[in-house]
């Protein structure tokens, strides 16, 4: 039976006839609505004619998350009066329950996904609904795109919705093709905002760590709301480990604590979805309660500020979850749901005034995360470069071209970026690509069952107390009953069954720790390490590991590294999950990043020639080479230069003049005068070094080049202006005493520091190249007096106050009132009455 009022309550209502118009005359649609108002729950139930309006249409809802899919199908089930795998159905990885009479299907974005490579047309299906198209994950960015292509080349008539919970809708509306944006008004109760920050300051987050204080301060914070509010508290907390801990420290308040996330057996989240049965509660949730679920009786929120965003470190082959500041759209999403049945409060845990320096949205997964997973569904597509893609942000291009040399790597992909066999047979697991390589390919080494036990294992990361020794997490798994062992078991027969028969089922037996140390490395070729001591060890990536003190695993010579993060301040990254390998398996899974070779480079000061065998960047073995190759040594020797500059060659004054005054002429003339700027002449050492580089050695080979004699090479000599280096820049100038004073051209003008007796009857300033020099004027003593650059001025106006100061601190020069009647000199007046 159809519970009609339950329907007719829903906001949204509203909003239909709108949108039924929208999609009759243009079959794309933007649907904004808030949380609440039924837009998951009631509009594929219309556009499925299921609510005795329009004829019956088969309609697909792609849901973000298995739980946000599971609670919509089970809640439009009970609307109609049925139960789920009826004509409501719904469709994660690892579970599937239609039936026959099914209309109305519930999946995950990535479930849709691998129906459109399998089916682009999706025969059979009339309508799409993009759902929580706002939170701008890369799986909903992908199905969106790829929907659009199938409209517009084989599927005009198939019918898109893009539903989001906020207003900025724009973006979406543009790549629908100016598409209609309906907006629903949600029934919103006032909320009234507390401003908890802790007492004492907090460490700001970094990789997966969350500063303990504020965990306890969350705590309090949830007792605070619970003694001042009525109602169930919801608190929003980044991950699963955080709301252990905060549940463990919530230990003997007067409410029910009950914690939602990803991994929380569906028990429990059927519990939290159904609502209160008495008793207060405290819901302890992760960013799927924003806007996926709905909560019943929540009267109060407790937001720690905090959310989990993809990273990815592409240098050093990292990626993972990283804990952030949450943005304000998400705190406004947050808040919002203590106002959604009656007036309520939200307590943040931060302070007012670091409200309006957060990010106003979330990150676009596709411009942080790992794009190996997306350029392979592209590949597969026939697009490699996701170029002809409708994004709403494109892929980066580093991030994809790190993706492609991955794909190439494991065989996904040809060298042109095109999808082989084995890349769409990868696509078709419902893995990342990584995991996919390492179930393929250790099954064959170890055996299916044992192949997807431990992919299984790397594809939800185990609980901490799990420990960070991989095959004694799997033995955990395998004895475990707990909600991590049920689905860990349910995705091993998912991925024994994905192998099919053409599999081996037992492999080359061994251990288990040596099936386990195996496949992780195949998953993850580029982290395999060797100890360097003391629990430290160096990845093939380059990238430095330590493991905890308390770890079993520092004894290991090799390890194949599961998961790692490296927080912001460390050089090295830190593991948490890895498996003992020998060195045998490392090359076995990483034999692609063996290369041998001679290797000749500046080290410590000085060209270091070897041979060396290397995996990676971990050296295998190495030896010194008598003879290395001239043109490496050549390399090396360049690379010396450009670490430790140009000083490293012989410089003379002379020659760091020449340096200078070329520098003057190419400042003012230009070409062709030439640019001897470091990042120049390290560009150019062929045209100047040569051929002294070529001979040289080692260090010491480079001490002696002449520098001044190699820049004289780049001086114009093919168009004659070599030639005029003197007239235009002249090392020296002769002045009235005729005294030839050299001109100094480090500065911006070039500076000529002379006596002024020395100048008496020099009327006008002299020029190098057409620019007056900057005269510094000395005392007899040397000592500055005045500074121009304009000395027909200076002679004028300024010569007066200087001859006054200089006449009674030097009376036995001559200081004459007019010192263009005088002839110039450098001698006393003594002197000059002798001569």
């Amino acid at each position: 039976m159809i519970r009609t009022e339950a329907l007719d309550r829903l906001p949204v209502r509203t909003a239909v006839p709108a949108l039924r118009r929208a999609l009759d005359d243009r079959g794309v649609a933007v649907l904004c609505a808030p949380p609440g108002t039924g837009k998951t729950t009631l509009v594929p139930l219309v556009l499925a004619g299921l609510t005795g309006e329009g004829p019956v249409r088969r309609v697909v809802v792609a849901e973000p998350r298995r739980i946000a899919a599971r609670a919509a199908a089970r809640r439009m089930a009970w609307l109609l009066g049925e139960q789920p795998g009826g004509r409501i159905g719904f469709t994660v990885r690892g579970e599937r329950v239609v039936g026959r009479d099914t209309v109305v299907e519930v999946v995950t974005t990535g479930v849709l996904l691998q129906r459109l490579q399998r089916d682009q047309e999706l025969a059979g299906v009339d309508a799409v609904i993009i759902d929580e198209c706002h939170e701008r994950h890369l799986d909903a960015d992908t199905v969106a795109a790829f929907l659009l292509d199938v409209r517009e080349t084989i599927r005009p008539d198939l019918r898109l919705v893009a539903a989001s919970a906020t207003t900025d809708a724009e973006g979406w509306a543009r790549l629908l093709g100016d598409a209609p944006v309906v907006e629903a008004q949600g029934v919103s109760h006032p909320v009234e905002v507390l401003w908890a920050p802790p007492a004492r300051p907090v460490k700001p987050p970094h990789g997966m760590r969350v500063d303990p204080a504020l965990l306890t301060h969350v705590a309090a914070t949830v007792r605070r709301a619970l003694g001042e509010r009525e109602g169930d508290v919801l608190c929003f907390l980044p991950g699963v480990g955080e709301i252990g801990r905060v549940a463990g420290q919530l230990a003997g308040v007067d409410a029910e604590v009950l914690q939602v996330h990803g991994r929380a057996p569906a028990a429990v989240q059927d519990a939290v979805l159904a609502g209160s049965s008495g008793g207060r509660r405290v819901v302890l949730a992760t960013s799927v309660a924003e806007s996926s679920l709905t909560v019943p009786g929540v009267r109060v929120v407790v937001d720690s500020g905090l959310a989990r965003e993809p990273r990815t470190d592409h240098a050093r082959g990292l990626s993972a979850l990283t804990t952030v500041r949450a943005s304000q759209a998400a705190g406004r999403q947050r808040a919002g749901r203590a106002g959604r049945e009656a007036p309520g409060a939200v307590y943040r845990c931060w302070d007012q005034a670091e409200d309006g320096r957060l990010a106003r949205f979330p990150s676009p997964e596709i411009k942080v995360a790992d794009l190996a997973a997306f350029a392979l569904q592209a590949a597969c597509w026939g697009d490699p470069d996701a170029s002809s893609l409708a994004l709403l942000d494109p892929p980066p291009a580093g991030a994809m071209g790190a993706a492609r040399e991955v794909l190439e790597a494991i065989g996904a992909v040809d060298g042109g970026g095109r999808v082989t066999e084995r890349g769409v047979r990868m696509s078709r697991l419902g893995l990342h690509p990584r995991l996919a390589r390492a179930l393929l390919d250790g099954a064959r080494e170890v055996g299916a069952r044992r192949a997807a036990e431990v992919v299984a294992l790397l594809s939800e990361e185990p609980p901490r107390e799990y420990g960070d020794d991989l095959a004694a997490a799997l033995r955990t798994a395998r004895r475990g009953q707990d909600g991590y062992a049920a689905r860990w078991k349910q995705e091993v027969r998912r991925l024994s069954s994905s192998l099919g028969s053409d599999s081996p089922g037992t492999g080359k037996g061994g251990s288990d720790d040596a099936a386990v140390g195996l496949v992780a490395a195949l998953a993850f070729p580029e982290r395999v390490a060797r100890a360097r001591g003391d629990g430290a060890f160096l990845m093939a990536s380059g990238t430095g590991a330590e493991l905890r003190d308390s770890s079993r695993l520092r004894s290991a010579p090799w390890l194949a590294v599961a998961v790692a993060d490296r927080p912001s301040h460390a050089a090295s990254a830190r593991v948490r999950l890895a498996a003992v390998i020998d060195e045998p398996t490392a090359l076995l899974a990483s034999g692609h990043l063996r290369v041998r070779g001679e290797e000749v480079r500046w080290v410590d000061g000085e060209v270091v020639a070897r041979a060396v065998d290397r995996l990676g960047a971990v050296e295998l073995a190495v030896r010194p080479l008598k003879q290395p190759d001239p043109e490496l040594v050549r390399g090396a020797l360049v690379e010396g230069l450009r670490r430790e500059g140009l000083g490293l060659l012989r410089w003379t004054r002379d020659s760091e003049q020449l340096r200078l005054r070329l520098a003057f002429l190419h400042r003012v003339l230009g070409p062709p005068w030439p640019d001897v700027s470091d990042g120049a002449l390290l560009a150019e050492t062929g045209a100047w070094l040569e051929p002294e580089l070529s001979r040289a050695r080692r260090r010491a080979d480079l001490g002696r080049i002449d520098a001044g004699q190699a820049l004289r090479r780049l001086l114009p000599w093919a168009t004659g202006e070599a030639v005029r280096l003197d007239e235009l820049a002249p090392e020296r100038i002769e002045v009235p005493s005729g005294s030839r004073i050299r001109v100094e051209y480090g500065g911006e003008q070039p500076v000529l520091a002379v006596k002024l007796q020395e100048l008496f009857g020099m009327g006008e300033t002299p020029r190098v190249a057409g620019v007056p020099v900057l005269v510094h004027l000395l005392s007899p003593a040397g000592r500055p007096a005045a500074v121009t650059a304009d000395l027909a001025s200076f002679w004028q106006e300024g010569y007066r106050a200087v001859r006054a100061e200089l006449r009674g601190r030097y009376p036995k020069h001559p200081w004459p009132e007019d010192p263009a009647t005088v002839p110039a000199t450098r001698f006393t007046s003594a002197r000059l009455k002798r001569s």
